[in-house]
């Protein structure tokens, strides 16, 4: 399992649009992600994040070697913000049985 993090500011005013773009873009997921999520930080109201669990790391580098641009890149470009890509292995995970 691998999850990515983009990570950009954005204006106020243009968090409407963003979370449009992100609603629209996820009614169809690419192949290989399990999970993903918009976040905005509860300190820093201008700071997103679109948090993305891969089943892979093979399917997350089947996604990058396509030549195309990311859709969480796409996501934020329509709101004029240029991401930044982190990306995590995971160590450990746990899941609640509830």
């Amino acid at each position: 399992m691998v999850i990515t993090v983009l990570e950009a500011q954005v204006a106020p005013e243009k968090a409407a649009v963003l979370e449009a773009a992100y609603k629209q873009a996820i009614k169809s997921l690419d192949a290989g992600i399990a999970q993903t999520f918009l976040l905005r930080s509860s300190k820093e109201p201008a700071l997103w994040q679109i948090v993305t669990v891969w089943e892979s790391r093979e399917a997350l580098e089947a996604m990058r070697q396509s030549g195309e641009t990311p859709r969480g890149v796409l996501i934020f470009q329509t709101v004029g913000a240029q991401p930044a890509l982190s990306v995590f292995g995971v160590a450990a995970h746990a899941r609640s049985s509830a």
